[in-house]
């Protein structure tokens, strides 16, 4: 195997377990943040509507009902908190060691890579036993920001060529966007009037 392909290797290991970490550290932010976040915002939203009626309306009290499932959905996993920051701080070890392999390569001269192969082997092992497999809904979009917004990534970036489409917004969050966005000039726009001017 040639550098070039093992430093590849190298940098998809490394995003496996950078993002792996990032999601992690997503879910337990969301379990430590969002039942406090909401709570507070549910009691804002009831304090107003007792000074203007115009908030006491269905939707509204819909959005605080929909807001309190999401809390009880959260509070559900508050038991794996710790396992989530556990893991999180295990894969950002690894990440680095993955790191600290990637520049040991890149600086070798020699063709022969088998030492570092067995050294990514192992760390690819470590990163399978560390993960844990159910994550918290949406953690997906979180870690999307906290891998590529916050961690310095210029190494798997050398390797990968992220695209801000393609790889740094996940579709998901796109297609939800979009669906909004449709069902908002859906209403804005009546559809009769939409359709005559196609």
């Amino acid at each position: 195997m040639n550098k070039e392909s093992f430093l590849k290797l190298i940098a998809d290991a490394g995003y496996n377990a950078g993002f792996g970490a990032k999601k992690h550290f997503a879910s337990y932010d969301m379990i430590e943040k969002l039942p406090g976040l909401i709570g507070l915002l549910s009691i804002s939203v009831g304090v107003f509507a007792l000074v203007k009626p115009d908030l006491s309306t269905q939707d509204i009290s819909a959005f605080v009902l929909i807001l309190g499932v999401i809390g009880l959905y959260i509070s559900q996993h508050s038991s794996d908190k710790d396992k989530f920051s556990k893991a999180g701080v295990e894969l950002t070890d690894t990440f680095n060691q993955l790191k600290v392999l990637y520049h040991k390569v890149q600086n070798k001269n020699a063709d022969d890579f088998s030492q570092e192969l067995q050294e990514l082997e192992e760390l690819q092992k470590k990163y399978n036993s560390q993960a844990m497999p159910n994550q918290l809904v949406l953690s997906d979009w979180y870690a999307h920001y906290k891998f590529f917004w916050q961690h310095q990534i210029e190494w798997i970036d050398e390797q990968k060529s992220f695209g801000f489409w393609r790889d740094k917004v996940p579709l998901s969050f796109t297609l939800a966007c979009l669906f909004v966005m449709g069902i908002w000039l859906y209403n804005v726009i009546p559809f009769s009037e939409f359709v005559t001017q196609l």
